[in-house]
């Protein structure tokens, strides 16, 4: 039986600001089998596959959002 993957659930932008930057916070988002910025198969556990990964995503969702 194969591995079942999941989206993950509509993240509410009201629960998920970070420090005001109306980017969510990576702690809040759910794991999802696959690291959030490059997409690499993870366990159901984690959300990133590295720091480099989680640093990248935060550095995207900043400049992104900083722009509104």
């Amino acid at each position: 039986m194969g591995t079942l993957h999941r989206n993950p659930p509509d993240l509410d932008p009201a629960v998920l600001l970070a420090s005001g930057t109306g980017a969510p916070a990576r702690q809040s988002l759910p794991p999802k089998g696959s690291c959030w910025y490059c997409e690499k198969p993870l366990d159901s556990v984690k959300r990133f596959c590295g720091k480099d990964c989680a640093d990248a995503f935060d550095e995207e969702r900043e400049l992104f959002h900083s722009d509104r």
